[in-house]
């Protein structure tokens, strides 16, 4: 028994020994997948130290000057790999410069491919090349570890990414390693909030809602100030996973200079990126950023940074003394710092700003300006035009039954002026989404095809309407049950298409106020609609009781309705004063996004 406790003794002294020495040889082959060195300790989040290289194309068989400089630092693990599947194996293979510094390790089954050091001595340097192989993917990564002191290194420092002639951008994860970041500078925490003072005379400043505070919890902020050839810039709002700002040529996303502070571990990071399309972000590998600090405060994300207002030696920033259309977006963040597609359209800035030129304090838009639009239209059209329209129809024949406008009754004139107003509405609002678009919405749901249902019955009923039977026709019956259901089954479903479209992305009202308002307005019109029915039904209902015979004579309706004339007046104007504080409301909503 006392041998096996002396080798398991023996065996524990050796493991304590290697977790203490770690590899001061630079013989760490185990690294080479992880590029993790096993050190007992977590990896730092800011890298101090940057990877540099002669070139940015390449084709199979040529050689690529590698630079690793920073602070002085003890060891290094050198490797390129696939810049769009960095968690597969080492790609290509180096040559040495200083054999006294560096030397060559074989991961995997190709040999030469990573480059590590040879000793504990400091050093601040290393230079080696790499070879690119005959079956080189069309773009490669270099990344590297660094140890500064034992407890002190950072895993897979993301460097430059080279790619073969012709080949198309690369698309990287978002977020290449949990435990590289995307800058390269040192990082700082801001100690107390930003401000808004010096917005408009002495800063460039965006904010949602206008005049907001950004210190408070519900204010979107982004400031730029020009400080001779570089631009500091301010970013803040509420949110637990990220904020983002982009500088486009357009309004649409795609090709555009994008900036991220995403929260990681309580911990913020700051990073360039580039915007394709709808596509999630693709972070720059080498960071134009300087004084980076940031802030996470009780839900409120602030991030601060520098940089040159010309940057021509990096591929897809743009230069900050041309105007661009401003989008400041946010989102939520997983575990690890991926970004996930925010929830709500981003605040777009209604024109084109030039942030260095003349200071302005300005608000803008997360919805276009055309979905606004097919928006107010919709409810001009479904909550005031078409439901006044029907009351007058249904309950107020008799009232109006002899009074004439342009020759015809004015309850009929009133009517079709009110339905011709809708359809005319409700056409020019369909088409708007479309040109907005360019075509059909996938992202939208039910919505769009409500809206081309309700469209049509819309149509069909005004086509409908302008073959009406007269009055005494057979057909007349059956035209009346039709134009009835038509017409309610549109309202219907445009209530419902309406519901729907006020919390897309697109247009999203404040929520749950838009709900419980649209709620209201259906109350309050099946409310009215009730009463007059009630109303109708008591006159009705009402006899004259003639004293001489003492017979109860049902009055006609004609006449009944006649005597309530007063009452449906009053009613009518308290229902069109109601829809339109409705209307108002949700315009007013509109106008505030």
């Amino acid at each position: 028994m006392e041998l096996p406790g002396l080798a398991f003794a023996v065996w524990m002294f050796i493991c304590f020994c290697a977790s203490v020495d770690g590899y001061p040889s630079g013989k760490i082959r185990e690294a080479c997948t992880s590029m993790i060195p096993c050190h007992g300790s977590s990896p730092q989040l800011s890298p101090e130290h940057t990877i540099t290289v002669n070139g940015t194309e390449f084709k199979p068989g040529d050689n690529i000057e590698v630079h690793l400089s920073g602070p002085d630092f003890e060891g290094f693990f050198i490797q390129a790999r696939d810049a769009e599947h960095l968690d597969s194996p080492a790609v290509g293979s180096f040559i040495l410069v200083d054999r006294r510094l560096s030397q060559l390790l074989t991961c995997g089954r190709t040999k030469n491919s990573a480059v590590s050091h040879t000793s504990k001595a400091k050093k601040k340097y290393i230079k080696v090349y790499w070879i690119a192989p005959g079956d080189a993917p069309k773009h490669v990564q270099f990344l590297a570890t660094v140890v500064k002191k034992y407890k002190i290194f950072w895993v897979k420092i993301p460097g430059p990414i080279v790619s073969q002639p012709n080949a198309l951008s690369p698309t990287p994860p978002l977020h290449a390693t949990s435990e590289a970041v995307s800058t390269s500078h040192p990082v700082s925490y801001l100690s107390k909030p930003f401000n808004a003072s010096g917005c408009g005379s002495m800063k460039f400043c965006i904010r949602n809602p206008s005049n907001c505070d950004p210190e408070s919890a519900s204010c979107f902020f982004l400031s730029f100030q020009q400080e001779k050839s570089s631009v500091f810039i301010e970013m803040s709002g509420p949110s637990e996973g990220y904020l983002a700002f982009a500088l486009s040529r357009d309004q649409w996303m795609g090709g555009d200079d994008a900036y991220l502070c995403v929260n990681e571990d309580h911990r913020v990071h700051v990073s360039p990126a580039y915007l394709k399309g709808r596509s999630r972000p693709v972070l720059d590998s080498e960071s134009a950023l300087e004084d980076v600090s940031w802030r996470l405060v009780d839900g409120v994300l602030q991030c601060s940074f520098r940089r040159s207002i010309r940057l021509p030696a990096y591929k897809g920033r743009f230069n900050l003394d041309a105007s661009y259309y401003i989008f400041l977006a946010d989102g939520e963040a997983s575990e690890g710092g991926l970004i996930h597609k925010h929830h709500r359209q981003p605040l777009i800035t209604n024109g084109i700003y030039n942030v260095t030129g003349l200071p302005h304090d300005i608000g803008g838009s997360r919805s276009p300006r055309l979905i606004k639009a097919h928006g107010a239209l919709m409810f001009i059209a479904w909550i005031t035009t078409v439901s006044i329209g029907v009351l007058v129809a249904r309950f107020f024949k008799p009232v109006w039954s002899h009074s004439f406008l342009f020759g015809k009754e004015m309850w009929f004139q009133v009517h079709r002026m009110l339905m011709l107003t809708t359809v005319t509405l409700t056409s020019i609002s369909f088409v708007l989404p479309f040109i907005y678009r360019g075509g059909w919405s996938q992202q939208a749901g039910f919505h769009p095809y409500l809206g081309c249902t309700v469209m049509a019955l819309t149509i069909f009923q005004a086509l409908m309407a302008g073959f009406r039977p007269s009055r005494h026709a057979p057909r007349r019956q059956l035209f009346n049950w039709f134009h009835w259901s038509t017409g309610t089954t549109a309202r219907i479903l445009a209530v419902v298409t309406m519901f729907l479209g006020m919390d897309l992305p697109a247009l999203d009202l404040p929520d749950p106020w838009d709900t419980y308002t649209m709620i209201g307005f259906v109350a309050w019109h099946v409310g009215i609609d009730v009463l007059l029915e009630i109303h109708s039904y008591c006159l009705v209902r009402k006899v004259e009781v003639i004293e001489d015979d003492r017979v109860q004579i049902l009055q006609s309706l004609t006449s009944a309705e006649a005597e309530g004339r007063l009452f449906k007046q009053i009613v009518l104007a308290i229902y069109i004063c109601g829809n339109v504080v409705f209307l108002i409301a949700f315009l007013a909503a509109i106008s505030q996004i």
